[in-house]
């Protein structure tokens, strides 16, 4: 199964029995919507709730961190999902936080991931079948996770970067948080941007704010920003969202996917020990 799968393609394999599909929406700070209410009044049939703020380090003071191997393996096997399943992601939005599912189940191992192109709106927009209400409780699944070190980085990875520069910092958020033009949406964070990143804000990635662009089309945006073929990248966002769909973007566009700083802008910005750039 590819990365990316279309709603022609889902709609032809939903009720599989290998197939588990997942409602990851997740809204941010400020937008005042809940994404589980939504998710009851209306999902694509089979699907499940994907909470992205459960599914994650329960520890951290940081949203959504990456939890554990152990800790995921527990909440992946209580969601259904076993190592012998196909997985697909979606969104409310379009394509915005269904990316941050598949990029987990990249990090701990499993490939059959992927995120359906144009999520809800567009399975909306086609007539195809919705269903209302919550799903059956899904059998417990049997997941081993296979952790992949090398899609993750943390703050220090970031920090002992910053003098030489070897990987390419690659920032989803508007060019007006990059620039420190607006207020960030969570209280309390600085401005700007980490010093030697660049601005690729993830919508320019989509067309009609909802479908990833051709791969051909990916390519010269990731070429606008620096990426080439031997570019290491590693993507930064608010809180490691949309980060994630850069990261699909680059694997669609052929490229390196690279890894993907958890933390964030909601971690570099909270702290006066980071340096920052306007």
């Amino acid at each position: 199964m590819q990365s990316l799968v279309s709603t022609q393609w889902l709609a032809q394999q939903i009720g599989a029995p290998d197939l588990l599909v997942f409602d990851a929406t997740l809204y941010l700070p400020g937008e005042q919507r809940d994404a589980q209410s939504l998710y009851r009044q209306a999902h694509l049939p089979t699907a499940r709730f994907f909470d992205v703020d459960a599914v994650a380090d329960s520890d951290s003071t940081l949203p959504h961190m990456a939890p554990s191997p152990a800790r995921f393996e527990r909440l992946a096997a209580a969601l259904g999902i076993g190592n012998d399943k196909r997985i697909v992601f979606y969104d409310q939005k379009g394509l915005f936080s269904a990316a941050r599912g598949w990029w987990l189940m990249r990090l701990f191992g499993h490939q059959d991931a992927a995120v359906l192109d144009g999520g809800l709106p567009r399975w909306r927009r086609e007539g195809r079948a919705l269903s209302t209400g919550e799903e059956p409780t899904a059998a417990t699944g049997t997941f081993k996770a296979a952790y992949c070190a090398r899609y993750l980085r943390g703050l220090g990875d970031i920090l002992a970067n910053l003098p030489q520069r070897r990987e390419l910092l690659l920032d989803a958020r508007s060019a007006d948080r990059f620039f420190a033009r607006v207020p960030e949406p969570r209280p309390g964070l600085r401005g700007g941007h980490i010093p030697g990143s660049r601005n690729l804000p993830y919508t320019e990635l989509l067309a009609n704010g909802e479908t990833l662009l051709p791969a051909a089309a990916l390519r010269e945006r990731f070429a606008a920003a620096g990426v080439g073929p031997d570019t290491a990248v590693v993507t930064c966002c608010g809180s490691g969202l949309t980060a994630a769909v850069l990261s699909l973007g680059l694997e669609l566009a052929g490229l390196p996917s690279g890894a993907l700083y958890d933390g964030s802008w909601t971690e570099w910005g909270a702290r006066q020990d980071t340096p920052i750039e306007r």
